[in-house]
């Protein structure tokens, strides 16, 4: 069986980073994705998804990501329930994140945090962990 989404969108608010009691990271978010058809006379929806990441994931796309920003997610669909305070059945559908890439060039997005002059991708450079060769299988 397969459980696999791919979305590109922009997010709608600054990402809400929480850690949980034993200290893993954990960032929730809404990506604003535009639908790909657009009915005559009317203007272009778009759907608004929910998505979570843990980890190093959650640390990552917390630290680099903003309100606005335009994202790449690879993830799976995780559905859910609970009772409501009025004893209703709450259904949920979030997007579980496993990978997170940038879309576009920091000076394309105004929205991004501008107070390091450093591309994205060169700031992303922290957060990759070294890699000795002795540890490599060849």
């Amino acid at each position: 069986m397969v459980n696999k989404v791919i979305l590109q969108g922009r997010l709608t608010k600054e990402p809400e980073m929480r850690y949980t009691t034993t200290g893993t990271a954990v960032v929730k978010a809404t990506l604003a994705v535009d639908r790909s058809y657009v009915k005559q006379g009317e203007e272009r929806k778009a759907d608004f998804i929910r998505v979570t990441a843990f980890g190093k994931t959650a640390e990552f796309f917390g630290k680099y990501f903003n309100k606005g920003s335009m994202v790449l997610i690879v993830g799976r669909i995780r559905t859910d329930s609970y009772d409501g305070d009025d004893g209703k059945k709450v259904y949920t559908t979030d997007v579980i994140i496993d990978e997170v890439s940038f879309c576009e060039k920091k000076s394309e997005s105004s929205t991004v945090n501008t107070t390091s002059t450093a591309d994205p991708l060169e700031a992303a450079a922290d957060y990759l962990e070294a890699v000795n060769d002795d540890d490599l299988p060849f």
